[in-house]
């Protein structure tokens, strides 16, 4: 059994010292008459169009908002860092799935139930598994503002001017094989796009779910680690040599946003990634790759699927002083109306995907979308959070682990991994660290012997 997230966050997260310097500014409030709210998010493409339109909202309630936009790593640390701290910054926080369930334990999150209930809002629409993953104990503890799972994308145009076919199912290694036949240096393409750049939830994504279908696991049911075991250490290896062999430029340094405009500007022949890439490389108005895009599922090796499950979601931290007006702009965020807004004003292919069932019934985007709106929706519906690989864990996670340690662990095992990609030391190196940083955190973690 794991010990209470509560009695050991801080700890795990390194913000004891910022804890005891920092201010505690109250918690609660209702907020009523509130003129402006504060919101911490992602600089993806998605946030990025919701500031542009929230000049909508701002004009139909008067409420003001204020958008503090930051790339993904510095946004967890950010928030990660107000939060636990009772700082109080932030009145709308943008969170993944990972903190979700560890925040709501933690105390950390307003329930959001009791909003959500309004007819009008519809919770029943949000989709089942994103749904469930933003749930804690039956209490709803965010909204997705957008879902994904992840696939394969690639470019069907120089697939055909190569004579090769995308399996309907590839598997890793019949990857690797059209990676190297269709990397072309010489015209500055490469063969396949991979994200290095080291972070949890930078390279340790997709190469996460490499190691779950290659047979590999972070822990077994005793949480004694396992990345050192031949098949994580196969999986780590293949990852590796595929993207230095026939990977992007820079690869080290690459990560979400790098690939995506590698392959927007067809720079990359392949790009496995979230299924929220395909939004954007089918934009005529931000990609050269519109129209020319294929979407293959996740490659396999020994699991019938590879997906991971992940969604960005608006949360309301429990320090908020303005409650009601942030929950005002978290409905209207993740509500139908601003879907077909997004539709309307920035084109369907924008619409943020993997939230809301209704979305993949309107016929606009459904046209617009013909291409990955079905792929997404088969990602997301077949993808086993406990049952990811070949074992059963003891957590809730393909791409990463839920416990608070793992965005330390994580980051620092991605640090190793981004270092072996960069040439700096071998696969073999960078696991015999990661192995005793997982041995060091189950263990000073309390979970073995539990």
């Amino acid at each position: 059994m794991q010990p209470s997230v509560r009695t050991r966050y801080a700890v795990a997260a390194g913000l004891a010292t910022v804890m005891a310097a920092s201010a505690c500014s109250g918690a609660g409030g209702g907020g009523d008459d509130a003129k402006t709210i504060t919101i911490a998010t992602v600089a993806n493409p998605q946030m990025q169009d919701i500031e542009q339109l929230s000049s909508v909202f701002e004009e139909e309630t008067g409420i003001d908002v204020q958008f503090v936009i930051l790339p993904e790593n510095e946004l967890r640390d950010k928030v990660t860092q107000d939060i636990a701290t009772e700082s109080g910054q932030y009145d709308i926080v943008t969170i993944g799935t990972y903190e979700t369930p560890i925040w709501a334990e933690n105390g950390w999150l307003t329930p959001l139930d009791d909003y959500a209930s309004d007819p009008d809002y519809d919770v029943d629409d949000l989709l089942g598994p994103i749904r469930e993953a933003v749930t804690y104990e039956d209490g709803l503890y965010a909204v997705p503002f957008y879902g994904e799972s992840s696939f394969l994308m690639y470019r069907k145009d120089l697939f055909e001017a190569k004579g090769l076919t995308m399996p309907a199912n590839p598997t890793w290694t019949e990857v690797a094989d059209l990676a190297a036949q269709l990397d072309d240096p010489e015209n500055d393409v490469a063969g396949i796009c991979l994200r290095g750049l080291a972070g949890w939830g930078e390279n340790l994504a997709p190469l996460n779910t490499i190691i779950h279908t290659f047979g590999g696991r972070w822990y077994d049911e005793d949480w004694n680690a396992q990345l050192t075991s031949p098949e994580t250490a196969a999986a780590v290896q293949f990852y590796v040599d595929l993207v230095r062999d026939y990977g992007e430029d820079g690869a080290a340094n690459a990560g979400f946003s790098e690939c995506l405009t590698a392959t927007s500007q067809g720079n990359a022949a392949m790009w496995f990634d979230a299924t929220v890439g395909a939004s954007v490389l089918e934009d005529p108005e931000s990609s050269d790759a519109a129209g020319l895009m294929g979407y293959a599922p996740a490659p396999v090796m020994e699991t019938e699927h590879s997906g991971w499950l992940w969604a960005w979601n608006l949360a309301l931290p429990e320090t908020s002083q303005n409650k009601d007006a942030a929950w005002e702009f978290m409905s209207w965020a993740t509500s139908k109306e601003y879907i077909g807004l997004v539709g309307e004003e920035l084109g369907w292919t924008r619409v943020p995907p993997g939230s809301r069932a209704s979305t993949y019934e309107i016929p606009e985007y459904q046209e617009a979308a013909a291409a990955y709106a079905q792929p997404t929706l088969d990602q997301i519906a077949n993808v086993n959070v406990t049952k990811p690989g070949l074992y059963e864990q003891n957590w809730a996670g393909v791409q990463y682990i839920t416990i608070p340690e793992f965005q330390d662990l994580g980051t620092r095992v991605g640090q190793e991994v981004s270092a072996a990609i960069a040439g700096n030391q071998t696969v073999e190196e960078a696991l015999d660290k990661a192995q005793q940083y997982a041995e060091e955190t189950a263990q000073t973690g309390g979970y073995q012997g539990g």
